[in-house]
C-alpha cells in the first residue's frame, strides 16, 4: 500500500540577508544571520530572506512563514507557498523573501514555519541595538621634521 499523504519534516530553516541560485541549481546563502545588530532604532531591513527544505513527506501541502514582533502577537510578515513532494525521498527548498521589515524595538522577534497549519518550527531571531561609539576628534599629525 503507497500513503498518499505523509506531513514533511522541515530539514532547516535560516534566515539570511540574501540567496543565489547557482547554474548546477544549488543555493549560496548570503549572510545567515543569528542577531541582527543595528546602530540604531526603528530601522528597516531592505530585505530578509527564509531559506526551508523540507524532505519525507508526500503530497501537497502549504508552507506559512511568518515573523512575530517580540510582543509575541504582532505578525509583521508573512508569506505562503504551496509545494508538492511526491515521494519520501524528495525534497523541496522554498524560500521567502520578506522586503521592508521594521525592527521597531530591540528583542526576540520571532520566525514561525509551519506546514498545513501545523506548527514545524518556531525560533527567536534576536534585534541588538549596538550603537556604534562616538570616536573622539583626533588631531591632525604633525608634518614630520616640525
Amino acid at each position: 500500500m503507497n500513503p498518499t499523504r505523509i506531513l514533511p519534516d522541515l530539514q532547516c530553516s535560516l534566515v539570511c540577508e540574501d540567496i543565489r541560485q547557482e547554474v548546477n541549481g544549488n543555493c549560496i546563502l548570503i549572510g545567515v544571520l543569528t542577531v541582527i545588530r543595528v546602530p540604531k532604532l526603528p530601522i528597516v531591513a531592505f530585505r530578509l530572506c527564509l531559506f526551508n527544505r523540507w524532505t519525507a513527506g508526500v503530497g501537497q501541502f502549504t508552507e506559512s512563514v511568518r515573523l512575530i514582533a517580540p510582543d509575541q502577537t504582532t505578525v509583521l510578515r508573512q508569506g505562503e507557498v504551496k509545494f508538492r513532494l511526491p515521494e519520501p525521498t524528495a525534497n523541496v527548498t522554498n524560500v521567502t523573501m520578506l522586503q521592508q521589515v521594521e525592527f521597531k524595538t530591540a528583542g526576540a522577534y520571532f520566525v514561525e514555519v509551519l506546514v498545513d497549519d501545523v506548527m514545524k518550527l518556531r525560533y527567536p531571531l534576536v534585534v541588538m541595538h549596538a550603537p556604534t561609539p562616538e570616536q573622539p576628534p583626533t588631531a591632525p599629525t604633525p608634518p614630520p621634521g616640525a
